[in-house]
């Protein structure tokens, strides 16, 4: 039977998901694990989503290096797939009870696990959204540490310990988010990580056009870009994240997020090309001849999107589109609207 202790700790761990800062909350998470349950050891990997490899997030007397190196090993044996078909985290201990390969007289304990001082052992699977994200691994000096009831108590915390290593869980959260769009997360090889719960952007899906804005905005090491584009027969109000590597991620990557939009103001096509192009400091020269229309066109564009917008210049109308994101842009002209 749980104690009450080891209630509150497993409280605490789920109330740990809903902080922004998952490293801290991972640490943390773990030393609760600490106070509820004995143990020697302890470490949270989490499968990073470009590799495949397990990255640990968090451990109590496992450096990262030789967490992730076992984790390399374990996953190759036939106990790693115990461990992941099992809703209750088996337990060296737990060999009288398990019809399969003994543990014990594997090669793993023989010259992984008992060499290090350890004679117990818990490993549970860390499933987020009916994705494996990751593992948990107790360890004990001591033979018989995790019985039934250690081993139930593990299970619970599990769901809280999968949302907080899961390196995509948070990325909405991370960036300010609102609960509606579309949203996905681009490395700079092309690669499309899609989030739990959110659809993958339009802009994604078909438009081979804006691959290469993507990864100019990669190229500037810039924070954000937000923009205007047409996908799939719709306007998308598009954001720009840079979303940098950390624990259980490998790689920096893009999240873009995307919302239908109406062209704000009445805009035409056109006319929102024409001010994403004044907003770079172009002329109404440069403009028509990089747009292949004449000035007098141009200047009737202009003359438009002012009346439009209510921007008493095109001076205003430029800072207007710059800070609304009024902008089509194309990849040269990122210099102009990265924000820092």
């Amino acid at each position: 039977m749980l104690s009450h202790h080891q209630i509150e700790a497993a409280t605490r761990i789920g109330m740990l998901t809903r902080e922004r800062d998952t490293a801290s909350a991972c640490a943390q998470a773990l030393r609760e694990l600490a106070r509820a349950l004995p143990l020697d050891a302890a470490t949270l990997l989490a499968i990073d989503p470009w590799t495949g490899s397990h990255v640990q997030v968090a451990g109590i007397g496992y450096t990262a290096e030789i967490s992730q190196a076992l984790a390399g090993e374990f996953v190759g044996t036939p106990w790693y797939r115990n461990v992941v078909g099992r809703h209750l985290p088996p337990s060296i201990s737990e060999d009288a009870e398990d019809t399969g390969p003994r543990f014990r007289h594997g090669w793993f304990y023989a010259e992984r696990v008992r060499p290090a001082g350890f004679r117990d052992g818990v490993t549970g699977a860390l499933r987020h959204h009916g994705r494996l994200v990751g593992l948990v691994h107790l360890s004990a000096e001591g033979a018989d540490t995790y019985d039934t009831d250690a081993r139930r108590l593990l299970a619970c915390v599990i769901p809280a310990l999968a949302a907080l290593a899961d390196p995509v869980a948070h990325a909405g959260d991370l960036h300010g988010l609102s609960e509606e769009g579309a949203a996905s997360l681009v490395t700079g090889d092309g690669g499309v990580l899609d989030l739990p719960g959110r659809d993958r952007p339009r802009v994604l899906r078909e438009d081979a056009g804006f691959r290469p804005l993507l990864g100019a905005f990669a190229a500037t090491g810039g924070r954000r870009l937000r923009l205007l584009w047409p996908a799939e027969g719709t306007w998308q109000r598009v954001v720009l994240h840079r979303h940098p590597a950390a624990p259980g991620r490998a790689v920096d990557a893009v999240l873009v997020h995307e919302t239908p939009t109406e062209l704000p103001y009445g805009l035409s096509p056109r006319e929102l090309e024409v001010l994403t192009r004044a907003a770079t400091g172009q002329t109404n020269q440069a403009i028509a001849q990089a747009l292949f229309l004449s000035p007098r066109t141009v200047h009737s564009h202009v003359e438009h999107l002012l009346r439009k917008t209510g921007a008493a210049s095109r001076a205003e109308a430029t800072a207007l589109a710059v800070r609304d994101g009024l902008l089509r842009p194309s990849p040269d002209h990122l210099p102009h609207f990265v924000e820092g």
